[in-house]
C-alpha cells in the first residue's frame, strides 16, 4: 500500500472527522457528533491543524473508502469517525474500518467502553475501535455529542504517541486539557 503524509512542517496537520449517519447525510438530521469533536479536538491540540470532514451514510463500502481517501490521499494523521458503532443492522462502521486497518488496537475500545459504562448501562453494547493504516490512527466513536468528549478523554492521552510510533506528525496537546503521555 502506498501512503502519503504531510509533514507538520510544511503546514497545519491533518485530521479527518467522519459522521457517519444516513439520516445527517439526508439531511433530516443535524449532524452533531462531527462539531463534537472538532470541538474536542480545537480544545485539546495545541499543534496547528486543519479539520477534514465528511458526513457520509452508514455503507461499509462508502465508510471504507472514506477512510482510505483521508489516511492515503488526504494526508490525514488521526481520523476520527462518530456514529454507526451500535448493534443495529445499520451500524457498521467498526466491520468497514477492520477491513482498512494495518493493525487494530483494541485497547482504545476496552478503555472508551470503560469509562462509558458508569454514565449509560448500555455503553456495553457499543462497539467503538480503534487502529493504524499506515501513518494515520483511525478511532471510531459513538455518535452521541456527551459520548465523543467522554471516549476521547478515555484515550487521547496516547493518541499523540501512537501517532508518533506510526510516522505521523508530532502533536502536541494543551497539558492543562490532556497531557500527552509518550512514554517511549
Amino acid at each position: 500500500m502506498a501512503y502519503s503524509r504531510r509533514d507538520s512542517s510544511t503546514g497545519p496537520v491533518r485530521v479527518g472527522i467522519v459522521s457517519v449517519s444516513d439520516r445527517a447525510y439526508r439531511g433530516i438530521y443535524e449532524d452533531r457528533g462531527g462539531p463534537a469533536v472538532r470541538a474536542y479536538l480545537e480544545e485539546v491540540l495545541s499543534t496547528p491543524w486543519e479539520g477534514v470532514a465528511r458526513v457520509i451514510p452508514d455503507e461499509v463500502a462508502v465508510i471504507r473508502d472514506t477512510l482510505v481517501e483521508l489516511a492515503d490521499e488526504a494526508g490525514c494523521c488521526l481520523v476520527i469517525t462518530t456514529g454507526g458503532t451500535g448493534p443495529a443492522p445499520r451500524d457498521v462502521t467498526p466491520e468497514a474500518t477492520a477491513a482498512v486497518l494495518d493493525k487494530e488496537l483494541p485497547g482504545f475500545g476496552e478503555a472508551m467502553r470503560a469509562v462509558s459504562r458508569p454514565h449509560v448501562p448500555t455503553a456495553v453494547l457499543s462497539r467503538q475501535t480503534a487502529g493504524v493504516r499506515g501513518s494515520a490512527l483511525i478511532v471510531n466513536l459513538p455518535g452521541s455529542p456527551k459520548a465523543v468528549r467522554e471516549c476521547l478523554d478515555a484515550v487521547f492521552a496516547a493518541v499523540p504517541d501512537c501517532v508518533d510510533l506510526i510516522g505521523g506528525p508530532y502533536l502536541e496537546t494543551d497539558p492543562s486539557r490532556v497531557a500527552a503521555h509518550r512514554p517511549h
